[in-house]
């Protein structure tokens, strides 16, 4: 029976295209400025540090700034890039620059499973504060009341199975308590290893070239779950 469910989020509850195309581009757009007017913030002051300790380096502030788009261009998943990232969309979220893309289906879904005693969590590659300004600002209204909890990065790696081992003991229930949705078969295979149940989320795709069953939509999952089973 499953009693939890942890969500990834781009391709999977939200559109890859609003990563890519909306936030992406506003988040390098406007980090130079961000660091300059924010440079004596402890918070940002911290992050820095900790960009020159990724990179292996000293960097001054305009060696960073450039640090961070080649970081931008790579799709590196680093926690200080990502949460210097996380700042610039809630001041992005805040002044109305866009509002969080939530695909339809998730919901009506979200309130279903809570309704049947199911947590829900959501493990992502952005930073926690950002998968809170995303769900806390969409066009179906505050979503985050919906999740008992958020895993990023400082989790660990979403293709290595200790991030869900990890997770699994956060929340505190056998993996195979735990239904794992994601559209990247590397980590539903990180998630299986430990005994998740896993479900290949193929929103934007296709054609599914990894030979496993997916689903389209989250009204699928409903015939998965024993707990919704008449």
């Amino acid at each position: 029976m499953i009693e939890a469910i942890v969500t990834d989020i781009e391709g999977t509850t939200t559109s890859v295209s609003f990563v890519y195309d909306v936030l992406f581009p506003y988040a390098r757009k406007n980090i130079a400025s961000f660091i300059t007017s924010n440079r004596n913030n402890q918070i940002i002051i911290n992050q820095l540090a900790e960009i020159k300790k990724e990179a292996g380096k000293e960097l001054d502030e305009q060696q960073i700034i450039q640090q961070l788009f080649t970081w931008m261009d790579e799709d590196r998943k680093i926690t200080s890039l990502k949460i210097l990232q996380g700042m610039i969309w809630e001041e992005g979220y805040k002044n109305g620059s866009f509002m969080g893309h939530i695909y339809e289906d998730v919901p009506s879904n979200l309130e279903r499973w809570r309704n049947l005693n199911i947590s829900i969590y959501v493990y992502s590659s952005g930073s926690i504060a950002a998968q809170k300004l995303l769900f806390g600002h969409t066009d179906y209204g505050d979503l985050t009341s919906f999740f008992t909890d958020y895993f990023d990065t400082t989790t660990g790696n979403k293709k290595e199975s200790d991030s869900y081992l990890r997770i699994a003991d956060s929340i505190g229930l056998e993996p195979e308590k735990v239904l794992f949705l994601s559209d990247v078969t590397e980590e539903l295979d990180a998630a299986e290893k430990i005994g998740m149940k896993t479900v290949l989320i193929c929103r934007e795709k296709t054609s599914n070239s990894s030979g496993s069953s997916c689903i389209h939509n989250f009204h699928e999952i409903q015939q998965l779950l024993k707990t919704d089973q008449k």
